[in-house]
C-alpha cells in the first residue's frame, strides 16, 4: 500500500499556515495534501512539482482544472495512456491505463514556490511510491527540473551524473529510466516553452522505452 501524506500534514509548517488559511477562504475546495492519481500496478509515472491553488488544490487531484492538464490529460488519451475525456474535475471519469501521476510536493506552496527543505520532507512520500509501491513501474517522466532532482533522489540516484535537460534520458542504477520535460504549466505554454509536440515526443519515447524493456 502507498502511503501519502495524512489529510492535516504538520511536516512543513510553511505550508500548513497556507492550507489553513485557504480552508477559511475557500472552505469548499480539497485543500489538503493531493494523492496520486492512477493505479499503483501502472508501469509509468509522471511527477510535477506541486499542486496549483486553483488547480489540484482545489479539485485534489493532481494536474486537474487549469491549464497544465489540459495538455497532459489531452495527450496520455490520445497516446492511449488514459480513458475517457478530461472534464477538469476529478469526477470527471477519467481512467490512467498504465500511468500513475503525482508531485514531487503534495501540498500547495505559496506563489508556487516551494522551499528546499519542503521538497526534502515531502521526498519520502515519493521514494515509497516509486521504489517500494510501483512494483512494475518502468519509466518516470519529471516535469521540470525540481520533479527531475526529486525523481533521481528518489530512486537513489547521484544528481552531477543526471542533469536536467528537457528531452534528457537517463538510465538509472536502480534500472528505471527517466525522460525530461518542461513542465506544462500554462506560463510554459503561453512563451512556448513547451508545446504539446515537444511533450508528446517525451511520452511516446517512454512507450517506445517500455517496449524496449
Amino acid at each position: 500500500m502507498i502511503v501519502e501524506p495524512p489529510h492535516d500534514c504538520a511536516l512543513c509548517p510553511r505550508l500548513a499556515v497556507h492550507r489553513n488559511q485557504l480552508r477559511v477562504a475557500h472552505p469548499d475546495w480539497h485543500n489538503a495534501p493531493v494523492p496520486s492519481f492512477g493505479p499503483a500496478e501502472a508501469w509509468l509515472a509522471i511527477v510535477g512539482l506541486a499542486p496549483g491553488e486553483r488547480g489540484a488544490n482545489r479539485t485534489g487531484r493532481p494536474f486537474t482544472g487549469d491549464g497544465a492538464g489540459a495538455m497532459l490529460y489531452g495527450l496520455l488519451t490520445a497516446l492511449g495512456l488514459a480513458r475517457g475525456t478530461y472534464g477538469a474535475d476529478a469526477n470527471d471519469g477519467l481512467v490512467m491505463d498504465g500511468v500513475r501521476v503525482t508531485n514531487a510536493l503534495r501540498c500547495l506552496p505559496p506563489g508556487n514556490r516551494p522551499a528546499v527543505t519542503e521538497i526534502h520532507a515531502c521526498r519520502p512520500f515519493l521514494a515509497d511510491e516509486l521504489r517500494r509501491g510501483m512494483p512494475n513501474l518502468r519509466v518516470v517522466v519529471a516535469l521540470g527540473q525540481v520533479a527531475h532532482q526529486s525523481a533521481v533522489k528518489a530512486l537513489g540516484g547521484k544528481l552531477p551524473r543526471h542533469r536536467f535537460e528537457h528531452g534528457a534520458l537517463h538510465r538509472l542504477h536502480s534500472g528505471h529510466v527517466l525522460l525530461d520535460s518542461y513542465h506544462c504549466s500554462r506560463l510554459n505554454q503561453n512563451i512556448g516553452r513547451l508545446t504539446a509536440d515537444m511533450l508528446r515526443a517525451v511520452l511516446e519515447t517512454a512507450i517506445a522505452e517500455r517496449r524496449i524493456g
